[in-house]
């Protein structure tokens, strides 16, 4: 019963991706009849609608969609099972797809990879920059490196890989030519250069002794969607900034920058790795994951 239920997995497969039952006969050899009854059968075993037909094309419903992102997930493990018999088990082999925020992505994550694809040779990473979060299941990821909590999704596993932090700072010409602020109240007297995020400003809160937090009033005529510009225009003496902490570090170091209210904190916030779930973690999934959590734990 169980071995009859993957019966015409391939072909709804193949017509899911085609839009069509006569382009899936062609390419899997079959007729446009025979194709619908592969479907038609398929359907009656699971109980519900696959496709919207129409007499041209045929389209996922709903639980069709649902069922082709599943199909594609069982795919790729059968695929991968193939690539750990014909490799061996402990050989990291095989592409992956990796989806992860544009700045940290850049600067945190890919040198890690980059390292790691030169220790195995047979690895291959597809690597996706973006601060958009990604459907991993239905766009076909391995893995995604989060800058927030993954929340409850169903089929998903994760873990933390490194803690985050953010500083206030700006440069020396600046703070001659402004003065430091005293306290969370006296940033608004300052230009603030600010981050945009989904067309909203991206507040920055401060921890106090209490417990509590506080949203700091700033005056924001210059806002940025990118951290790399806010880095830039603080270097040029702008205004002040409210960065990571391991994108200013190094500029706080050599004195390019200068870290401003020592005494208030600002929220540390986690970062996940995150994959869909499966019985078995893939080799190449585990190998990289790994490497992220060893190398970024405790060091941002």
């Amino acid at each position: 019963m169980v071995r009859d239920s993957f019966d015409g997995v391939d072909v709804f497969v193949a017509a899911a991706e085609a839009g069509s039952f006569s382009l899936t006969g062609e390419r899997l050899a079959l007729s446009r009849s025979a194709v619908g009854k592969t479907i038609a059968r398929l359907e009656e075993r699971l109980g519900v609608r696959l496709f919207h037909r129409t007499t041209r094309t045929v389209a996922l419903t709903e639980e069709g969609q649902i069922y082709y992102e599943r199909c594609l997930r069982a795919v790729d493990e059968l695929k991968e099972g193939a690539e750990l018999l014909e490799s061996g088990r402990h050989e990291v082999s095989g592409k992956l797809r990796v989806t992860m925020p544009l700045l940290f992505g850049r600067y945190c994550i890919a040198p890690i990879l980059v390292n790691l694809a030169a220790r195995y040779p047979k690895l291959e990473l597809d690597l996706h920059f973006s601060d958009h979060t990604v459907d991993l299941i239905g766009d076909r990821y391995d893995l995604a490196i989060r800058n927030h909590s993954p929340g409850t999704g169903v089929g998903l596993a994760s873990k933390i890989v490194a803690t985050q932090g953010k500083v206030v700072c700006a440069s020396p010409a600046y703070i001659k030519k402004a003065g430091c602020p005293d306290s969370i109240d006296d940033l608004v007297q300052y230009q603030a250069l600010v981050y945009l995020y989904k067309g909203s400003i991206f507040p920055w809160s401060f921890e106090l002794p209490n417990g509590e937090r506080k949203n700091a009033d700033l005056s924001a005529r210059l806002q940025f969607d990118s951290y790399d510009a806010i880095t830039d225009a603080a270097l040029a003496g702008a205004g002040i900034a409210c960065l990571p902490d391991w994108l200013a570090n190094d500029y706080i170091e050599s004195g390019r920058l200068i870290r401003l209210l020592p005494d208030y904190q600002l929220p540390r916030f986690n970062t996940y790795a995150v994959w869909p779930t499966t019985r078995f973690m893939p080799l190449k999934l585990r190998c990289v994951s790994d490497a992220i959590f060893q190398q970024l734990s405790g060091t941002l």
